[in-house]
């Protein structure tokens, strides 16, 4: 069949990769003759990149990481398995001085993870054998990059009172805009993050045919292109449509999707392609300057995908359950997201101490 996987390109010593239309490959060997170290981390990435395919990636996800291993190992004046800690300090540092983003590096240092990884499971042995290396992990706790959820500080996501004021003012804004067909998108879209707790990425690679009204007691949401993790592949769910969602959507897809383009994107622009992350986070920011809010009060995208998390653990929605609605393999991430009100304790406490009273009473 034919796929994406990586070719070598000679320039100078060392070879680079780029893509070629072709068939599966993997590490060919001249008998008697010691490759040379750059010729075979060339292999070695040939045979990383056919891992992805074998495990059914999306020749989407597949372009985004044979893009992205490249520019990783571009950092590094020696082979992959002779780096050292030093040597990714060093490849962070660069990106830091480039003005890339804190998620930007730590996609480079989690490619460089799993690449290395991949190496040292599947050719130690020969690469010891061949340049008598043994392969050292260069990652340790020191170049571990600090997670958005390491900040002990951040703020908490916005209160269900504060989203009921900003939803109704974007109600409001629809009767005096002078774009409605727009506007009407961005609240159904904006509705859609916080009450199915998609990550905004998710949400925008919904067609109109992931929307099922009648699964469920109100609809569910098929998220097909679920978030990836540790080079997973997608995670495809389903979402329910809480919270009167599956009446909003109802409403957007009879009454404002037909002023858009004829094409399969759920939420998409003027021309009828999907609307893209950048775009969204825009306009939700000149919507929160219209509102005129103080800055504590201002909030992203993300955010109502916490305040979803948050609020439904604070009405007694089990963390389980919350896992299962934000689509989370692992427990830790949902309980890092979960960031009650200052109040939630004494809330619990009046809460149980009233049900116990009453139980008394009665």
């Amino acid at each position: 069949m034919g796929v994406d996987v990586m070719a070598v390109e000679n320039v100078g010593e060392r070879p680079l990769l780029r893509l070629v239309e072709g068939g599966l490959t993997d590490l060919v060997r001249d008998a008697g003759r010691v490759p040379d170290v750059w010729d075979f981390q060339a292999g070695c990435a040939r045979a990383f990149a056919n891992t992805w395919v074998v495990r059914g990636f999306a020749p989407s996800t597949i372009g985004d990481y044979t893009s992205l291993l490249p520019r990783v190992l571009a950092h590094f004046q020696a082979p992959v398995w002779q780096i050292e800690p030093v040597d990714v300090d060093a490849m962070l540092h660069s990106l830091l001085l480039a003005g890339r983003s804190a998620g930007t590096r730590r996609r480079y240092l989690d490619m460089l993870r799993a690449f290395h990884t991949f190496v040292r499971l599947r050719y130690a042995t020969e690469i010891h054998a061949l340049y008598g290396t043994t392969v050292a992990d260069p990652l340790d706790r020191f170049n571990r990059l600090r997670h958005v959820w390491d900040e002990p500080s951040r703020r908490l996501p916005p209160t269900a009172e504060r989203l009921t004021a900003f939803f109704a003012f974007a109600r409001a804004r629809l009767a005096v805009t002078s774009d409605y067909p727009a506007a009407a998108r961005d609240y159904a879209l904006l509705r859609t993050l916080y009450h199915s707790a998609l990550r905004l990425s998710e949400a925008l690679r919904l067609d109109l045919c992931d929307v099922h009204p009648g699964l469920g007691p109100c609809g569910k949401l098929h998220v097909r292109f679920g978030k990836a993790a540790n080079a997973s592949g997608p995670r495809p769910r389903w979402a329910p449509m809480l919270d009167g969602l599956d009446q909003i959507l109802a409403w957007y897809q009879s009454d404002i999707r037909p002023l858009f383009p004829d094409t399969a994107a759920l939420f998409c622009d003027a021309y009828g392609e999907a609307l893209k992350p950048e775009t969204v986070r825009d306009r939700l920011s000149r919507l929160l300057d219209s509102e005129g809010r103080p800055e504590s009060d201002r909030f992203t995208p993300h955010d109502l995908r916490r305040a979803c998390a948050t609020h439904h653990y604070e009405q007694g929605m089990d963390l389980l359950t919350v896992q299962q609605l934000l689509g989370h393999h692992h427990i830790a991430s949902t309980m890092a997201y979960v960031r009650p009100s200052l109040t939630f304790v004494e809330d619990a406490w009046r809460r149980a101490t009233l049900i116990a009273v009453t139980g008394l009473a009665s």
